[in-house]
């Protein structure tokens, strides 16, 4: 079974309320393409990305955390984990990425899952901007026909976190990515 897939059924498990969570990262091209190569599957973690709104009050979704709790419990001795859920303006994304998320139909009863537009997570993999994200970086640029234009326009549109070696590898990947939409 797909390692991202395992980590959701067992997070939909353990919740008791319905909840949501958006897949950025490995996980969300393995789970939100069709296409995506076998070795996606592989990857150990799920990232999420937590809409603000969602996130309030601060207290309102405790059955979310302690059901993440319990996920990264059982896992563990797989080197399964899901840890990384990052409020989304922590994230490189547009101001308007929710609108354009996608809802992946996993089968799950109580977890909603959705994945950003393939725009919105080439941004997120700008902010490292090493070998592993500029291919994944080529794999969305092969599913969506996106123009030079197109994403220099996000470019200009996104929401940057304010560290300075976020946006220095922002910056330094923009070229990078635009040669691969040349390709």
């Amino acid at each position: 079974m797909s390692n991202p897939l395992r980590i959701l059924k067992t997070l939909d498990r353990h919740l008791a309320l319905p909840a949501e969570i958006t897949l950025f990262g490995r996980s969300a091209l393995a789970l939100g393409y069709p296409q995506a190569p076998g070795h996606f599957h592989n990857t150990q973690d799920v990232d999420g990305i937590l809409p603000l709104a969602w996130l309030q009050p601060p207290d309102e979704h405790k059955d979310f955390w302690q059901a993440v709790e319990q996920t990264n419990a059982d896992l563990e001795s797989d080197g399964l984990y899901l840890t990384h859920l990052f409020r989304e303006v922590d994230v490189i994304l547009q101001p308007d990425w929710i609108s354009r998320r996608l809802r992946l139909d996993l089968g799950l009863p109580k977890l909603i899952v959705f994945r950003p537009a393939s725009i919105d997570l080439i941004l997120t993999k700008m902010a490292r901007g090493d070998d592993d994200d500029l291919q994944d970086i080529q794999f969305l640029l092969k599913q969506d026909s996106l123009t030079s234009a197109q994403l220099e326009n996000a470019f200009g549109r996104a929401r940057v976190p304010d560290v300075p070696e976020i946006r220095e590898l922002f910056n330094r990947t923009r070229p990078k990515v635009l040669a691969l939409a040349a390709l």
